[in-house]
């Protein structure tokens, strides 16, 4: 080696390029000598093995004596064997790193010697030595990572033989390791005596490091990186090279994502084991003061990895650059924000763990922090990106599993947490209801009910605590009052003993004796006092008391403590029950906000995702084992996502997700039907059946159809036990008296599972019979009601598959279950019950018997003559005492005046008779369909029987000729049932023909026939008939919209809304003609017959029964209902079903906006907007936005009203201007709308257009024909703006002069008659 050369000029070089890096004496090593050399054929090419000879001999020399490497010839051929590394077998490379390492330890060690015995000549000679030997190290790590170190683990298959005999990847650890043996123990300060040449020296050992850092495959090797630590920590430690440090680490964590965790392990060790933590706080303070935009997210990013790794290895470190790093919480980079919300998370959980272990040096400084902590990740959960937003939910998440509770921080954050229910975001609101999940099962009230959170069990207690309390503090309030007033009379007496006393001691003086100075100031100060006069003209009197509240509160103090008022107030006890207050106080406001919460999660069942779905469902099955008091409203509603269609488990954020309806029966599963642990098997079948039970109270209709559902699946999933349904069965038939409503849920729950399985009734008929339409029956109609629907479960399942005929057994009219039937029918009965009775009886018979209108013929002949038939006084019906009269009003006494020869019948029992002939007329029309059905498929039979018979010599010819005799044969069926229908069921011969003219004359008598139960009847079997003939509908559904529109009663416009809807299946083309007087039900007062109506619309809309013709902006007012909620959901999802359809919201668009924009059907401006946002939501395509942006423009110059031109505009704003060719249809509108620019409304939504336009991706570039756009509309708005405020101008002179014109048209008369007064004077 040549005494010029220069390490620091050399690192340069080497940094800038390796593969040109000169040496003087440079070998070349081709690829040809490489093989040659692995073969060992020294016998070739003289040059070649010189070549080799030399490099032998070089390793032997340096083996010899590690001073060999300053000879020029051994260094030069080193690096030039390091320089061509890629063609050098692996047995020399081998002896190469053997030879550099073996002689850098040697050096090592002889620098080490030389230090400890303080050799003069020690310090030239260690300082060559040891130049010498780091040089060949630095082109190892070089040439290793630029020609192939990185490469040779990722891509070592396709390497040459020598690769697979040698790799870097194997020595990297073992390389590592010596330099960091190096740095801990050399003593670098000894051997130069500047800063920068030892600093050159430790930048070129440590560089090897830092180069095997920026491979990630070198850092996935747990050895690798350890002594990568190890070199990073020794240098930092023992040779001062922190500031370099945090440079050359900081640099590569920009370009190599994979450094932020092991940084921050390297920081996290170098602080822990070697007691240095000022580069891991530099590193720090320099992370905080850096500056991201949104639109960077790889930097911040990793420093974030890093933020968090540190913060979970070394959170007291982090902890102490908090106050820093709080400032990157406003970085416009929210993966920063997200960091250190986490690193927020990570220190107060270290905290608490310290408190927790009472390893705490100051637990009150510790739980200041917390606290202070807390409120920074409160105030982020309103950060306004929606990962950041889920990120402060995550991290509060995991907080609330920590073991020590901090009350007030946790009501906080249970109140941030219901507040995120109402985020826009579906990811906000399903991390905030897993929080509330989390805050339920962690929740610190388990002292109370056995942390049961009922309501009313912490209401008790509080009030119970506060009483006790105010009692006590009352108590000690009157003693103190007491004592105080004793002794305020105490002191009086006293005082005026010593003004007595007094006086006569000033009697007693002599005249000649003066006063002491003291005397004379107390008397100067009397007699200031006395003459004090304060502000309001009123004697300071109140001086002397003051001074002597002093004294008195003393007395009092001394005399109190003695009193056992005062002790009990002060004592252990009485703090004990302050606290126990303030714990009861907590948690009924922590179940106040949860019971809040339920309110929007109910709504959160119905939303679109899966996740959120999913978790709301959680939240209701852990509140119900909490047992909220409101948690039952959620569980009810779950019910009805048995309807979903999504059963296929997902996977979302690496997490399994099952199907919503899957999960529904898991969580009724658990909560009603799973056994419970350390109960006897029969409390365990009591248990379950009552929980069935329990499902049908208070049940609306809706639940009980959901219910039913779930019970059928459940059912044929094999979920229910046979001693489930036996004890069901045992419920239902007991002898001794139980609540009611247990025998309709026992039957209730038997007829849904029956569904599923009929041989749960098959063997039970009689017991059905004997109670439901017993004795018991007759005294609960309600329960006779649900054991005729129950009955029904026996003609098996009616579900229609595809393809197939529904499989139904039908019972000969024989049977005793249509003697029930028909007594259940004909019974006298005064009660409303009845009706409900008497339809599903009906339904039973046609549902079961095999000639069911036989039977019902003669029902109602018998009814009739019943009804008509005189009655003696005796003979008249005793009204039930529990029955609900309909007819309870002061119309009573016109609706049933005194019999007479012409008045045959009791209103009443004609309601009756109305309204079974009625029911008997819808079922017969069923039956039809099921006798029309069930001959096709004999036909069918028939023909498949005829092919098999005529067998394979049967022509194709002959096959179609069977084809066009069987398909006439099928018409002739449907017209002979058609012809039934039409000409024969309401023919003046038959027997429901004879009630049509009743049914039309009642209901077209309203001052006649006042009875509003009779009217009901009449109304509702007059539209049954309605669905029957197309005749009889023609002729008198007029009479049926005419009761719509006029009736004061809910119930009846409600059913004739329904009753319409299924007239419209029937004869669609009668209803459409008059579809006007229908929708006339969505401005209904009433919001159930609005509901029904929108109920009706949306099934025969979305079925093509009725055609749209304009009247979509009546059902558009729906989606912002007020009144209720119900009604907007359903709009909402008429709409979102409309969308499916082709171009249907488009192509009624423009009708909508006209409806609800102007004319008698506008709405508010508010609400118009709210709706058309909603709506507008469903226009996807580009090119329905283009022609919409067409139409709206050229709506402008249609109309002067400025509220219709804000609509407009407003409409504009809510496209999405995707596309080149909309913003280019917006831009050519200008003249329609430039001179409505001046209104400030209409302004700011073309504004809102300008923003959306500028974000269009166009292959042309439209931004200078959008900065032009710009300037017109800011050029039109000024122009309308100074047009508008000429013409307030002129209009202001034009009133002023027709003001002057009226004053001095006043003056004239006047002046003519002082000009006559005048001359009369004259």
């Amino acid at each position: 080696m040549t005494s010029s050369f220069d390490l620091a000029d050399a690192l340069e070089r080497l940094t800038s390029s390796a593969s040109e890096f000169e040496i003087p004496n440079e070998r070349d090593v081709s690829r040809e000598e490489a093989e040659q050399l692995l073969e060992g054929q020294f016998y070739l090419a003289p040059a070649r093995e010189t070549l080799t000879r030399e490099s032998l001999a070089a390793v032997e020399a340096v083996a010899e004596s590690s001073d060999s490497i300053t000879d020029p010839q051994v260094f030069d051929l080193y690096c030039s064997l390091l320089k061509h590394s890629e063609f050098v077998p692996g047995s020399v490379m081998n002896k190469l790193l053997d030879s550099i390492t073996s002689g850098l330890s040697t050096q090592l060690d002889s620098a080490r010697k030389d230090i400890q015995n303080e050799d003069q000549q020690w310090f030239v000679q260690a300082a060559e030595k040891v130049k010498g030997t780091a040089e060949p190290s630095t082109p190892v790590a070089k040439s290793r990572r630029g020609r192939g170190a990185k490469s040779v683990g990722a891509r070592a298959p396709a390497r040459t033989k020598k690769s697979e005999e040698w790799t870097w990847f194997d020595h990297v650890a073992v390389t590592l390791g010596l330099i960091a043996r190096l740095l801990a123990q050399l003593n670098t300060q000894r051997l130069w005596t500047t800063n920068t040449e030892r600093e050159v020296f430790i930048s070129c050992i440590t560089r090897p490091a830092y180069q095997v850092a920026e491979s990630e495959v070198f850092m996935k090797s747990l050895e690798v990186k350890q002594n990568f630590y190890k070199v990073i920590c020794r240098a930092v430690k023992n040779q001062n090279h922190a500031a370099t440090a945090q440079i050359l680490l900081m640099q590569r964590l920009q370009y190599h994502e994979h450094l932020a965790e092991p940084i921050a392990e390297c920081l996290t060790l170098l602080a822990k084991e070697y007691d240095h933590t000022q580069l891991g706080d530099e590193i720090l303070r320099e992370i905080s003061q850096k500056e991201f935009n949104a639109q960077d997210n790889k930097a911040p990013r990793i420093y974030g990895r890093l933020l968090t790794k540190f913060a979970e290895d070394s959170p007291r470190a982090l902890l102490k650059q908090l106050s820093l790093l709080l400032a990157q919480l406003e970085s416009d980079a929210y993966p920063m924000r997200m960091a250190v919300i986490e690193s927020m998370g990570l220190i107060i959980l270290d905290l608490s763990a310290a408190l927790d272990g009472g390893t705490a040096e100051d637990p009150h400084q510790f739980e200041k922090q917390i606290k202070g902590i807390y409120d920074f990740l409160l105030e982020r959960v309103y950060d306004s990106n929606s990962y950041v937003r889920v990120k402060v939910l995550a991290v509060l998440t995991r907080l609330s599993r920590i073991k020590r509770k901090f009350p007030k921080q946790r009501l906080k954050v249970t109140k941030e947490a219901v507040g995120a229910l109402e985020d826009k975001t579906p990811t906000v609101r399903k991390n905030a209801i897993t929080l509330l999940i989390e805050l339920l099962h962690t929740h610190p009230y388990w002292m109370v009910d056995g942390g049961r959170l009922s309501l009313d069990v912490f209401n008790e207690g509080y009030a119970k605590l506060k009483k006790e309390l105010d009692d006590i503090e009352h108590t000690a309030h009157q003693r103190v009052m007491e004592a105080t007033n004793e002794e305020d009379d105490e002191e009086g007496e006293t005082t005026k003993k010593a003004k007595k006393k007094k006086r006569t001691e000033d009697d007693m003086e002599v005249d000649d004796e003066e006063p002491t100075d003291d005397e004379d100031e107390n008397e100067d100060e009397d007699e200031n006092t006395s003459m004090a006069v304060d502000e309001e003209g009123q004697l300071p009197s109140s001086t002397k008391e003051n001074k002597l509240k002093p004294r008195k509160s003393q007395l009092n103090l001394e005399a109190f403590n003695d009193d056992e008022a005062i002790r009990k107030l002060t004592s252990v006890d009485t703090e004990k029950l302050r606290l126990q207050k303030k714990y009861f106080a907590d948690g009924l406001e922590f179940i106040r906000q949860m019971e809040g919460a339920i309110v929007l999660l109910v709504q959160m069942l119905g939303s679109k995702s899966k996740a959120e779905v999913l978790e709301a469902m959680e939240f209701f099955r852990v509140a119900h084992e909490y047992q909220l008091s409101t948690a039952e409203t959620g569980i009810r509603k779950m019910l009805h996502l048995i309807w979903n269609k999504d059963n296929n488990a997902t996977s979302e954020d690496g997490k399994q997700l099952k199907g919503v309806r899957a999960r529904l029966l898991e969580c009724y599963q658990e909560l009603y039907f799973n056994p419970v642990p350390d109960i006897s098997p029969k409390e365990q079948v009591n248990r379950i059946a009552k929980n069935m039970i329990q499902l049908t109270f208070d049940a609306t209709l809706a639940d009980l159809t959901s219910l039913e559902e779930m019970m059928r699946t459940m059912m044929e999933d094999d979920r229910v036990h046979q001693d489930v349904i036996n004890k069901l069965w045992n419920i239902f038939s007991v002898e001794k008296h139980i609540p009611k409503y247990q025998r309709r849920g026992a039957i209730i729950i038997l007829g849904m599972l029956a569904l599923s399985k009929r041989s749960v009734l098959v063997d039970k008929v009689d017991v059905m019979l004997k109670v439901g339409l017993g004795a018991l029956g007759k005294a609960d109609l309600t329960l006779a009601r649900f054991t005729c629907v129950a009955l029904q479960r026996l003609a098996g399942t009616m579900k229609k598959v595809k393809g197939t005929m529904p499989q139904t057994k039908r019972i000969e009219m024989d049977s005793p279950i249509f003697r029930k039937m028909r007594d259940v029918i004909e019974r006298p009965c005064r009660s409303k019950d009845w009706f409900g009775l008497a339809e599903q009886a009906i339904n039973t018979i046609y549902a079961l018997g095999q000639q069911p209108d036989g039977l019902c013929s003669d029902i109602i002949r018998k009814m009739t003559i019943r009804i008509f038939t005189p009655k003696t006084q005796a003979e008249i019906p005793p009204k039930d005492l529990d029955a609900i009269e309909e007819d309870e009003n002061p119309s009573q006494a016109t609706s049933n005046p005194p019999q007479t020869d012409e008045d045959k019948g009791d209103a009443f029992e004609l309601a009756q008779l109305l309204f079974v002939v009625g029911h008997v007329a819808i079922k017969q029309i069923a039956y039809l369909e099921v006798v029309e059905r069930e001959m096709k498929k004999q036909k069918e039979s028939q023909k498949s029987a005829g092919n098999t018979s005529n067998g394979p010599q049967a022509t194709d010819k002959d096959g179609e000729e069977l084809d066009q005799v069987t398909g006439n044969t099928e018409d002739e069926i449907g017209d002979k049932i058609t012809e039934i229908r039409e000409h024969e069921m309401l023919d003046k011969d038959s027997l429901l023909g004879v009630y049509g003219p009743m049914l039309v004359n009642i209901c077209g008598s309203p001052q006649k026939f006042k009875n509003p139960t009779l009217r009901a009847a009449a109304t509702l079997s007059l539209s049954k008939f309605l669905c029957v003939s197309s005749t009889f509908c023609e002729q008198h559904h007029r009479l049926l919209f005419k009761i719509l529109e006029t009736s004061k009663n809910a119930g009846i416009r409600s059913n004739i809304v329904i009753a319409l809807g299924d007239v419209a299946v029937s004869f669609s083309s009668i209803i459409d003609e008059n579809s006007n007087e229908l929708y006339k039900g969505l401005s209904d007062r009433d919001p159930i017959v609005k509901k029904n109506t929108l109920m009706v619309l949306t099934h025969l809309i979305l079925n093509g029964m009725v055609k749209v013709k304009g009247q979509l902006g009546e059902m558009a007012k729906c989606v912002e209902d007020e009144e209720d909620l119900r009604i907007s959901d359903l709009a909402k999802l008429f709409f979102q079903e409309l969308s499916t359809k082709d171009n249907a919201i488009y192509n009624n668009l423009p009708d909508v906006i006209s409806h609800l924009s102007a004319g008698e059907h506008a709405v508010d401006e508010v609400k118009f907007q709210k709706t058309l946002k909603f709506i507008f939501g469903f226009i996807e395509k580009e090119k329905q936005a283009e022609n919409i942006v067409e139409k709206l423009c050229q709506r402008f110059r249609l109309t002067d009203d400025p509220r219709q031109w804000r609509d407009i505009a407003y409409c504009l704003s809510l496209l999405p201007y995707k596309s080149e060719k909309s913003v280019k249809k917006i831009v050519e509108g200008l003249p329609f709308y430039r001179d409505k620019l001046y209104e400030e409304g209409v302004f700011e939504r073309f504004q809102e257009i300008l923003q959306k336009a500028r974000l269009t991706k166009s292959k042309n570039d439209i931004g200078a024909e959008l900065k032009e756009f710009e300037e017109i509309l800011d050029e039109a708005r000024r122009q309308g703006q100074d047009d508008q405020a000429l013409e307030k101008r002129a209009k202001g002179k034009k009133a002023q002069a027709k003001k002057r014109a009226k004053k001095n048209a006043r003056r004239v008369p006047a002046k003519a008659t002082q000009d006559r007064s005048e001359s009369g004077e004259e």
